[in-house]
C-alpha cells in the first residue's frame, strides 16, 4: 500500500446503481490527487448520464433482490448487467466529448442483490457477514477496454465490516472543513449520512446508514398506482397529506433505528414486503393514500434526525443532502424541520445532488489504483483501513 505519491491528474468514469433500481448513474470525473489520505483527492465532474433499466429489467432485478429469483436469474443480471454498465461508461465519455481511450479507469459499484449486514454463522470461516453486488467488471473492461475497478465492497467484508457504506471516503475529500461540524446526508433508496467534524480525517469520520431512503416511499407509491408510478414526483402526493404521527411512532420503534453504529442496510429490511405491510397498517387506520406516502416520506425524515441525536456527539452545523431525495421538496421540507441546522443541498458545494455516488466511485477507483486505502473502518467496522476494488483488465 501507498500513500504518499505525489500529485497526479487521472480521468475516470464511476459508476452507480441504487438500492433504488432506477437505472445506472455515469460521472465521468477528472479526480486530482495532490496529498495523503482521503483529502488528498478532489474530483470535477466533466459529464453526467443516467441510463434507466426499462421495466422488464427491473422487476428482474427486484426479484433477484427479494425471494423470487434464482441463482440462475443472478448468474444472467450478473452478465447483463455487466454489457448495461459498459453501455452507461460509453455514454458519459462521449458526453464529455472523450473518447474511451482517454479513460484512465472506469470504477463501478455494480448492483447489490443481497447485503446481509449482521454475522451469520457458515459451514466454514465461523460467523461471517456477506453483501454481493453483480455487474461483472470483467464484462465492463472486455466491452469498453478499460481497465476497470468493481467489487468494492467485499474487501471491507473480508476485514470485518459490513462493506458499507462506502461514500464516506467521497464525503472527506468532497466536503470535509476545517471549521464546520458538517453532516453529508445521502438520501438514496436507502439513507446514510457522514459525520464530518472540523478537520476530519479518515480516523474521526463517522457514518452509518440511517435507515429508508426513498426506498419505502417509491414502493408504496408503486403499489398505490398498480406500477404506473415509480416515486413521488417532487413530492406531490406526500404534500397533499397529513402525517399519521401514531403510525410513524410504531414504525420507529425498531430495531435497527436504536441499533448502535457502525450499522447498514437494503431491501431485505426495507424492501417490497416492508412497503406491503405499511400500505395495510394504512389501510387498517383507513388512512387517504395521500396521508400514506406523507407518513412513508416522515418516516426517513423523522429517522435520520432521531439517528442524529442518538448517535451524533453534537447537533451539526449544517446538513448537506444528496441523492434522489435531494430532488423531493417536500421530504427536504421535513428535513428541515426535524434538524435544528440549516439544510443544503450538495449543488452548492460543485457536485450535483444525483451525480455525488457516481462520483464517490471514480474517487474510489482512484484510490484503489493508487494503492490508497479507500474505506473508513469508524463508519463500516472493519477491523482495519484495505484497499478496496478488484482491478479487471481488458487484456
Amino acid at each position: 500500500m501507498s500513500d504518499d505519491a505525489g500529485p497526479r491528474e487521472r480521468l475516470v468514469v464511476g459508476l452507480m446503481s441504487g438500492t433504488s433500481l432506477d437505472g445506472v448513474d455515469a460521472a465521468c470525473c477528472r479526480i486530482r490527487r495532490d496529498g495523503t489520505g482521503p483529502r488528498g483527492y478532489d474530483a470535477s465532474v466533466e459529464s453526467f448520464v443516467t441510463r434507466p433499466y426499462d421495466p422488464a429489467l427491473r422487476d428482474r432485478i427486484a426479484a433477484v433482490c427479494g425471494d423470487a429469483g434464482t441463482v440462475a436469474d443472478a448468474c444472467d443480471l450478473n452478465v447483463a448487467l455487466g454489457a448495461v454498465f459498459a453501455d452507461a461508461a460509453r455514454e458519459a465519455a462521449a458526453s464529455a466529448d472523450v473518447s474511451l481511450a482517454d479513460v484512465d479507469a472506469i470504477g463501478s459499484h455494480g448492483q447489490t442483490v443481497r447485503h446481509r449486514p449482521k454475522p451469520r454463522s457458515l459451514p466454514v470461516g465461523g460467523r461471517l457477514r456477506s453483501t454481493l453486488q453483480i455487474g461483472d467488471g470483467s464484462v465492463i473492461a472486455e466491452r469498453t477496454g478499460v481497465e476497470t475497478i468493481a467489487d468494492f465492497r467485499t474487501a471491507d467484508v473480508a476485514a470485518g465490516g459490513h462493506g458499507a457504506p462506502l461514500v464516506p471516503f467521497a464525503d472527506l475529500a468532497l466536503l470535509a472543513d476545517d471549521e464546520t461540524f458538517r453532516v453529508a446526508q445521502n438520501v438514496g433508496g436507502i439513507a446514510n449520512c457522514t459525520a464530518l467534524p472540523p478537520g476530519a480525517t479518515r480516523e474521526d469520520a463517522t457514518a452509518f446508514d440511517t435507515g429508508p431512503g426513498n426506498v419505502v416511499v417509491d414502493g408504496v407509491v408503486e403499489r398505490l398506482t398498480d406500477g404506473e408510478r415509480t416515486y413521488d414526483e417532487d413530492g406531490r402526493l406526500a404534500r397533499a397529506g397529513t402525517v399519521c404521527d401514531a403510525l410513524l411512532s410504531e414504525l420507529l420503534d425498531d430495531d435497527y433505528f436504536r441499533a448502535e453504529p457502525p450499522k447498514s442496510t437494503g431491501r431485505e429490511l426495507f424492501g417490497r414486503e416492508y412497503a406491503g405491510a405499511f400500505l395495510d397498517a394504512c389501510r387498517g387506520r383507513n388512512l387517504p393514500d395521500e396521508d400514506a406516502v406523507a407518513t412513508a416520506t416522515a418516516l426517513t425524515a423523522r429517522s435520520i434526525a432521531d439517528a442524529y441525536r442518538r448517535f451524533l456527539p453534537r447537533a451539526p452545523d449544517e446538513v448537506v443532502v444528496s441523492g434522489g431525495g435531494a430532488f423531493n421538496p417536500t421530504l427536504v421540507g421535513m428535513l428541515d424541520a426535524e434538524i435544528d441546522a440549516p439544510v443544503r443541498t450538495v449543488d452548492e458545494y460543485g457536485v450535483g445532488a444525483d451525480e455525488k455516488e457516481a462520483v464517490a466511485f471514480a474517487l474510489l477507483a482512484a484510490a484503489a489504483l493508487d494503492g490508497v486505502p479507500n474505506n473508513v473502518p469508524n463508519a463500516t467496522g472493519a477491523s482495519r483501513p484495505v484497499v478496496m476494488g478488484k482491478r479487471c483488465s481488458p487484456n
